[in-house]
């Protein structure tokens, strides 16, 4: 059970005699570091009173936990539109526009994703830090999903860790790509002499994308892509690495003339919620710019 700091579970026969610290981080895969923070002060209870979390406790006990100390978000809100796609009390999901950066920077400190985020918050008289679970390229568009607990960051960075999450995006590359469905399976490194750039590497780190051809029009192909792994730039450096770029590229060489930013959206999104114990699968419908170039 969870109602916005406060987690409780039931101990089972099975969890008879452990550590409550051994079955936090087994049974619910919470992190040592987050362990740690709740640790410090009185944040755990068994029947409602106060336990260190190396109490071993029986069967039948609830296990009371604090899992959302006060937090305070370091970036500056801003009132700016957001396209919320999926909310409850430990995700949020929205649709970033391409152009949009996801976190401030030196060169974007605002009108970031963070700022309208945080914004948003702010409006709901509630803080917290930006969590992204992960981030999308500043021209790619689509999908970004945000942890609101330290709790919620740590269960999907442990899903991530174990290649649990579901990300599929849409994109449209140069030329006419074949066969009609397969996996790139290059590693990938950082170019030499590059902060940004990547490149097809045998020093590089795996990188499994799988690709099915969608629609094939004259000059490109409309296609979609799964990642299996997460490297960044993973798709726009597979794609160069085809032959096919993605349209409007221009770090990979891509076309131009179609289109002003990657032609690259993330379209869909699953993970298993931590509490729920449901597959939860978010959408974001393709933005107009990409709808122009296939219908």
């Amino acid at each position: 059970m969870f109602s916005d700091t406060i987690f409780t579970y039931v101990l089972k026969k099975e969890d008879e005699g452990k550590k409550l610290e051994e079955i936090l981080y087994r049974h619910f895969h919470f992190s040592r570091k987050l362990i740690q923070k709740i640790k410090i002060g009185e944040n755990a209870w068994l029947d409602g009173e106060f336990v260190f979390l190396n109490t071993r406790g029986k069967a039948g006990q609830t296990l009371t936990v604090n899992i959302m100390g006060e937090e305070l978000s370091t970036i500056e809100g801003e009132n700016n539109p957001i396209h919320i796609l999926y909310e409850d009390d430990l995700f949020l999901a929205v649709n970033k526009p391409p152009g949009q950066t996801v976190h401030p920077n030196s060169r974007y400190p605002f009108g970031t994703l963070a700022n309208s985020v945080v914004g948003y918050w702010e409006s709901k008289n509630e803080s917290r830090p930006f969590r992204p679970i992960s981030r999308i390229d500043r021209n790619t568009s689509g999908i970004v999903l945000i942890a609101k607990t330290r709790f919620a960051h740590q269960q999907l960075a442990w899903q991530a860790g174990k290649n649990l999450l579901g990300k599929r995006y849409l994109g449209i590359v140069e030329g006419q790509f074949f066969p009609d469905q397969g996996e790139f399976s290059s590693p990938i490194a950082l170019q030499a002499g590059s902060k940004i750039i990547r490149e097809i590497s045998p020093k590089g780190q795996p990188a499994k994308t799988l690709f099915k051809v969608l629609q094939r029009f004259n000059d490109y192909s409309f296609m979609e892509f799964t990642l299996l792994t997460g490297r960044t730039h993973q798709i726009r450096v597979h794609c160069q690495g085809s032959g096919h770029p993605l349209l409007g590229d221009d770090l990979y060489g891509g076309n131009m003339s179609y289109i002003q930013r990657q032609a690259l959206h993330c379209a869909s999104y699953s993970f298993t919620h931590p509490l729920k114990q449901v597959r939860i699968h978010i959408e974001a419908p393709l933005p107009d710019d990409l709808r122009m170039l296939v219908h």
